[in-house]
């Protein structure tokens, strides 16, 4: 869970830093068993819904893009519309992307939500960035927010999982945590912070990207999810 999150965001160039704000943490301290199960299951959680509806801020130096969409967990694929604020409003429009590509609609005044269908033309690919782009960072760890199983409970705490303290997200009561290790740097926990509810569902993550001056942060709606559908021609990765 945390340790495939922590693994994917270092695969595309993300530097993870332990950030603060959101809470007022009294930790950290180790996780508690019934902790430690919520935070195993709150990936699962997002598989079992099939997907989730998002909004995904990330900040930038000349203004910051703003996506506001949907991420399918079991088809592995987001789609949404983008809005810059400040003066980064360059990228506006319609976006839909997969672990290796990102599809664009340009729009000079794109909706506040993105359509149902996502239009059958006027779309551009181009590869998913790997490095040197935070949007790109971002979608790639969104994405990776759903797993098809449930952690190991165990091990989390084991590898350095912790508890922040408890904040509320949008009326809903969470728990902060921070993720474990990935397994193959042992210096990277704490480099995902998580918002979980006494359910596990997953209500908030925060992370620092290197390309970013300021945390990213991917706000999960509770509404019903409805489910993407792919631009012409994609054919998402299973």
């Amino acid at each position: 869970m945390a340790v495939g999150i922590a693994t994917a965001a270092v695969a595309v160039g993300a530097a993870f830093l332990v950030t603060g704000g959101g809470s007022e943490p009294s930790g950290p301290r180790a996780l508690t068993s019934d902790e430690a199960n919520r935070l195993a299951i709150t990936r699962f959680r997002n598989y079992e819904a099939r997907g989730r509806a998002v909004t995904i801020t990330v900040p930038g130096t000349a203004g910051g893009l703003i996506v506001t969409g949907s991420v399918d967990y079991r088809g592995k694929v987001g789609y949404g519309v983008v809005h810059g604020t400040g003066r980064d409003t360059s990228s506006e429009g319609l976006i839909e992307w997969t672990a290796d590509s990102v599809f664009v609609h340009p729009m000079a005044n794109a909706p506040a939500y993105a359509p149902a269908s996502p239009p059958r033309t006027g779309w551009y690919r181009r590869p998913l960035q790997s490095s040197g782009s935070s949007l790109d960072s971002s979608l790639t760890i969104a994405l990776g927010l759903g797993s098809d199983r449930p952690d190991n409970a165990e091990l989390l705490p084991q590898n350095g999982a912790a508890w922040w303290g408890r904040d509320q997200v949008d009326g809903h009561r969470a728990d902060v945590m921070t993720g474990p290790s990935s397994p193959d740097r042992s210096d990277t926990a704490g480099n995902v912070r998580y918002w979980v509810g006494s359910d596990g569902t997953m209500y908030r993550v925060r992370v620092s990207v290197g390309s970013a001056p300021q945390p990213v942060d991917i706000e999960f709606d509770t509404q019903k999810f409805l489910p993407v559908t792919p631009v012409p021609g994609v054919t998402p990765k299973r």
